[in-house]
């Protein structure tokens, strides 16, 4: 039984294989690709040829990558954004993307809309959705963005309306149509929930890039039965269509990978781990 991990990072691709005794039995390194896929099946042909391995007997497939992270830092691949928030009038005096860089807001569009609706903190009705209202916004965003972050005051109480708005979203613009509720992402606060959503909403073009690029590398190789999975954040595992619902759950998962594989290569706890990589160091 073997494992195959593979890690996409801004400048180069690295491949290994590990037995049932999580021993490596190889590694192997390729500049990583624009189109992402062509660096993994680089890396991975590679990893295959020089290990002689049975390709049957690999269970277990697992990619962790900084692409999401590098696009957030180099403002590259991300998808232009339409930003919902469920909370008018309660809410206008701090507007979405408040504090935010400029030329991250220009990148995304910039575009965003206040409009009724959220709950109080007891749970309480602040406010109705309009549908007329959202139906609105949607015929004059249709083409000018890419994705939807939907937040709703109190969202992480009561999320119906949120997700009615999701619905609605997906009646008009399709049911592929990305859009990124802040109840399933962030917690009570309300601007740093918001602000997570609207970068999960920006990433949905780069973990589709990234994660069909992988299936597709497996799928090239031959490697068709392995369970197939994400790294994130905490240094567990998702599946593939998790990852592409909750891309913000891999821009930690780079360094995170680097601390837990430097604890278990040095058997060492109390320490500091550096991760040097081509976009950033952390």
């Amino acid at each position: 039984m073997y494992r195959i991990g593979i890690d996409v990072g801004g400048t180069n691709t690295d491949a290994i294989i590990l037995d049932e005794l999580h021993q490596l039995v190889h590694s192997v390194k390729s500049p990583t690709s624009l189109d992402i896929q062509t660096g993994i099946e680089a890396s991975l042909r590679k990893l295959l040829q020089e290990s002689s391995i049975d390709k049957t007997q690999i269970t277990d497939a697992m990619l962790g990558t900084t692409q999401c992270t590098n696009a957030i830092v180099e403002r590259k691949k991300l998808a232009t954004v339409g930003v919902i928030r469920l909370g008018y009038p309660a809410t206008a005096s701090v507007p979405p993307y408040t504090a935010w860089p400029d030329d991250m807001v220009e990148k995304l569009s910039g575009n965003y809309a206040l409009v009724h609706g959220g709950y109080e903190y007891d749970g309480q009705v602040l406010g109705e959705v309009d549908e007329d209202e959202i139906r609105e916004l949607l015929a004059a965003w249709r083409g000018k963005v890419e994705s939807i972050a939907v937040i709703g005051v109190f969202s992480s109480i009561k999320n119906d309306q949120e997700l009615s708005v999701r619905d609605l979203i997906h009646q008009v613009y399709g049911e592929e149509y990305p859009v990124s509720c802040s109840s399933l992402i962030g917690s009570v606060g309300l601007i740093e929930r918001e602000n997570a959503t609207i970068l999960n909403a920006a990433l949905c073009k780069v973990i589709e890039t990234t994660t069909q690029g992988f299936v597709n590398a497996l799928e090239e190789e031959g490697i068709t039965d392995a369970a197939v999975y994400l790294c994130q954040n905490d240094g567990t595992l998702m599946s593939i269509d998790y990852a592409k619902q909750f891309p913000i759950l891999t821009i930690a998962c780079g360094p995170t990978n680097s601390i837990r594989g430097a604890s278990y290569l040095a058997k060492i706890k109390d320490t500091m781990v550096l991760d040097v990589g081509g976009a950033t160091s952390d």
